[in-house]
């Protein structure tokens, strides 16, 4: 998939620099969904109009619109039956910001694609990539209100496998471009001794798996079944994580099980990482051991995050942080793979 170009081209390095800044609003844009999520701001907007929304409510008259619009929805009459029109701004805040990061990213993206195309600056090979991330983009849009529709109806609160596919496809989204961003900015790596590329996709996937676990134990709330570490209420293998049938059924809706799996696999990535640090740090390429280094000290930031977040019981400034790392720990892991690709 990755097309290297040499350094003096200058219009493979004009659309590395684009997508690299596409790759930043990406990260951006899950750092302030998973804000909206931690904050329970997600149902504030029970309307979707991607023209008319772009303007926020601007007088009294129109915040109270919007919030008698709220009160006809489950998560206003099950919980929220107290809260005031100041509380519901707070609430509202985070999903219109995360709604216009989302406009945002689609003029960044389409803007310039179109230029490159009308200016002939596009290699034939790139253009197939570049049309499906515009695609996917849309798609991803679309995901986002058919995941916030989930929570309109009886149950005050989203899926959380909609909200595990909406996050999925964001970080897909950010996977296809940093990957070709740095195909088009680096050069390919030369030749050199055995280096652990199987090993690096492994980890890049399983980290992958453990966003979508982080999702799926946000949607649930898993993270509150527990505020100890390392032990789980009191237990090394916690009572109850089975205690769903058929037993299949506990491996993505049973609460106590997702947050026993999202720290079993936090163990693992760890220890690969460590493995590939080990392995790598005698590579004759510097960036290889450079970014193995690199990679080591980014997945032991997120252990200490995700521990502190559990022992606050999911304090939202660590939680955020928390997020935003795994994305930073899924960086290092391209870079790497891209790295050890010869």
């Amino acid at each position: 998939m990755t097309t290297y170009i040499n350094s003096s081209n200058r219009d493979g390095r004009h659309i590395a620099y684009w997508l690299f800044v596409m790759c930043l609003l990406v990260f951006l844009m899950i750092v302030v969904g998973g804000i909206t999520r931690l904050t329970e701001s997600g149902l504030s907007m029970v309307s979707w109009h991607p023209i008319r929304d772009i303007v926020p409510p601007l007088n009294d008259a129109s915040w109270i619109a919007e919030f008698n619009a709220y009160k006809a929805y489950p998560e206003y009459q099950k919980i929220n039956m107290n809260m005031t029109l100041d509380e519901f701004k707070n609430i509202y805040f985070w999903e219109y910001l995360h709604r216009l990061l989302g406009r945002l990213m689609g003029l960044v993206y389409a803007i310039p694609f179109f230029v490159f195309l009308f200016k002939n600056k596009i290699k034939r090979a790139l253009k197939p990539h570049l049309w499906t991330l515009l695609f996917l983009g849309g798609s991803q849009g679309l995901l986002g209100w058919w995941m916030v529709k989930s929570g309109l109806v009886d149950r005050p609160d989203v899926s959380h496998y909609r909200l595990a596919a909406h996050l999925g496809l964001a970080v897909l989204i950010y996977i296809y471009m940093f990957w070709l961003a740095l195909g088009l900015f680096l050069t390919k790596p030369g030749k050199g001794k055995k280096r652990p590329y199987g090993l690096t996709l492994i980890f890049v996937k399983f980290v992958f798996l453990q966003i979508i676990l982080g999702a799926l134990v946000a949607g649930l709330n898993a993270g509150l079944v527990s505020d100890t570490w390392p032990l789980m209420n009191g237990q090394i293998i916690p009572d109850g994580l089975f205690f769903y049938s058929p037993w299949y059924n506990n491996l993505f809706d049973n609460p106590l099980t997702l947050h026993f799996e999202h720290r079993i696999l936090a163990y693992i990535i760890s220890i690969m990482a460590l493995v590939l640090w080990w392995i790598s740090r005698r590579s004759d390429n510097l960036h290889v051991r450079n970014a193995s280094l690199i990679l080591l000290i980014t997945v032991l930031l997120q252990v200490i995050l995700g521990i502190l977040t559990i022992l606050t019981m999911v304090s939202i400034p660590l939680a955020a942080l928390h997020q935003a790392c795994a994305i930073i720990t899924l960086t290092a892991g391209l870079y790497l793979l891209n790295r050890v690709k010869s």
